[in-house]
């Protein structure tokens, strides 16, 4: 009996120091450049299931969506058209998706490596964050063409530097 109290309290304590090193996302804040056209957006509907532990990287999963339906370019029917079949299909495909694979700390950075998929097409990719108060900023660059959303003919128009910004408690 007293092993078994003793057992329980070593992982209670063990479970309590690592949800008090562990850093949780309350929201996100995701930018987009359309760099060819120099058409910026946003997309909202944020959830996570992100757990962030900067102290010990191994805890640490970055995993979160946003809706695609809330694609905004500040053009009401550039929005609807990005909405539909065309490119994302917001109605066959209602999110995009990330999961980190690996985080690693280079200096005051961390690389953060998983999948996006949009469209149900999945890469690898890889996004730099720094860390400034409660924000973690991380950026990274995409080609939409990647995902099957072709809005130019070749692949390096059409180029897309994503900024994510996730604020953290």
């Amino acid at each position: 009996m007293k092993n078994l109290f003793l057992s329980t309290l070593i992982i209670f304590t063990a479970l309590a120091s690592n949800a008090q090193s562990s850093t949780d996302v309350s929201s996100a804040e995701v930018k987009f450049v359309f760099v060819n056209n120099d058409v910026e957006g946003t997309l909202t509907g944020f959830n996570s299931s992100s757990s962030i532990d900067l102290e010990n990287l191994e805890n640490s999963k970055f995993k979160g969506s946003v809706k695609a339906e809330t694609i905004s370019t500040g053009n009401s029917i550039r929005n609807w058209s990005l909405r539909r079949s065309k490119y994302f299909d917001a109605d066959t495909y209602p999110k995009i998706t990330f999961e980190s694979t690996s985080i690693k700390s280079e200096g005051n950075t961390y690389e953060v490596k998983g999948n996006l998929t949009i469209k149900d097409v999945t890469r690898e990719i890889t996004f730099k964050f720094s860390k400034d108060g409660k924000n973690l900023t991380g950026k990274s660059t995409i080609y939409s063409s990647d995902y099957g959303i072709e809005i130019k003919n070749k692949r390096e128009q059409n180029r897309v530097d994503i900024t994510i910004t996730l604020k953290v408690t």
